[in-house]
């Protein structure tokens, strides 16, 4: 009981944090727009057999089912949010309105919950889901956001060594 306090208290606060840095807009860095989603999403999935949970074909249809909402909410939340170039680098805000969204998503995942529950789909009635569900929608922003990116041609802003994200890989090739 004391883990999923713990995780739940973890994504309030992680989603807080984003949601507060999103409506003040921010310089967009790609390590924090691509990888920290990556990171999220792979935790989370880690977590969903910890503590000897089984998971179960409704959990699987139920996963799948907020996976897809959390990633469709992320796109969403990544075509609202306003693009700009500041200093030669990525430049983003949402607005207020992408608020709304924000709120679709938490009550996807409290709608699921009770599904869940009410199957008996233990683990996807638990708070295990939920890194996993956050860092999904994350990367449904991400990947709207540098489609957008790219097409109006601002890379990243750099990152705070000051090097653009992914510099080697481009460098190598």
């Amino acid at each position: 009981m004391a883990v999923g306090v713990v995780e739940v208290g973890a994504a309030v606060v992680i989603v807080g944090y984003v949601i507060g840095r999103q409506v003040r807009g921010e310089a967009l860095r790609g390590r924090r727009v691509v990888l920290l989603p990556v990171v999220l999403t792979v935790v989370g999935f880690g977590r969903l057999g910890d503590h000897g949970r089984h998971v179960a074909p409704a959990d699987i249809a139920l996963l799948v089912i907020g996976g897809l909402l959390a990633l469709g909410i992320g796109a969403g939340q990544g075509s609202m949010m306003r693009l700009e170039s500041r200093d030669g680098g990525l430049w983003g805000r949402m607005p207020a309105l992408g608020l709304w969204l924000w709120g679709g998503l938490i009550v996807s995942r409290l709608v699921l919950m009770l599904v869940a529950a009410g199957v008996h789909a233990h683990v996807a009635a638990s708070s295990a889901p939920v890194l996993m569900l956050l860092g999904l929608n994350r990367l449904g922003q991400a990947g709207v956001i540098a489609m957008r990116a790219t097409a109006l041609g601002i890379p990243f802003a750099a990152e705070r060594d000051g090097r653009p994200f992914l510099a080697d890989r481009r460098s190598r090739g």
